[in-house]
């Protein structure tokens, strides 16, 4: 997965915020661009929108964990409420 990098931001009084030189260059933003925000209730996740964005990226990691069937029989294991 990489390395991950846990930032704080100033958001203005106006809702803005700006990103850093090195995000914005690294996920070819140096120009502007367009963000997905995820509201996950707790938290904000903010993506890099294209190469299929968000819902893309959702699809793989579930995939990759071994698809919707498999990640909901561990939530029911987990917890048998969820079953």
């Amino acid at each position: 997965m990489g390395y991950v990098t846990i930032t704080e931001f100033r958001v203005s009084d106006r809702g803005q915020m700006a990103l850093p030189a090195g995000a914005r260059h690294r996920w070819n933003l140096g120009e502007g661009g367009s963000v997905e925000v995820a509201d996950l209730g707790e938290a904000l996740l903010i993506v890099p929108a294209g190469r299929g964005g968000l819902r893309s990226m959702l699809r793989d990691a579930i995939q990759e964990a071994g698809g919707y069937p498999a990640l909901a029989a561990e939530a029911a294991a987990a917890d048998p409420d969820l079953a």
